[in-house]
């Protein structure tokens, strides 16, 4: 698997065990704790995968910032947490640093 796409998994899984410790409150709950952890340290080999021939800075932040896009986003969706203008241009912002750090 190439640098980026890696790096997109990554960021994609960072979004499964963000909302993973929500739903294992604690760690008290042995699935979502279990998908959690499993969650976390795939993302991070991928990311560390990717970042053998991608700048840190800019694996990091795309890295990050997939997981909060996808975290805030899914949030939304799963949690009902609020929408609004303010939030919905912070992760459109994040998106943009996202293609801009892609692009560079």
């Amino acid at each position: 698997m190439g640098a980026w796409p890696a790096l997109v998994v990554a960021g994609l899984l960072e979004v499964v065990w963000a909302l993973g410790l929500k739903y294992s409150h604690g760690f008290t709950k042995l699935t979502p704790s279990v998908v959690t952890i499993l969650g976390a340290i795939a993302s991070f080999w991928l990311l560390s995968h990717a970042m053998k021939t991608l700048p840190v800075g800019t694996a990091y932040a795309v890295w990050v910032g997939i997981g909060t896009v996808g975290t805030a986003i899914l949030a939304v969706v799963m949690l009902g947490e609020p929408v609004n203008a303010l939030r919905i241009g912070g992760i459109g912002l994040i998106v943009a640093g996202i293609v801009v750090l892609k692009l560079a």
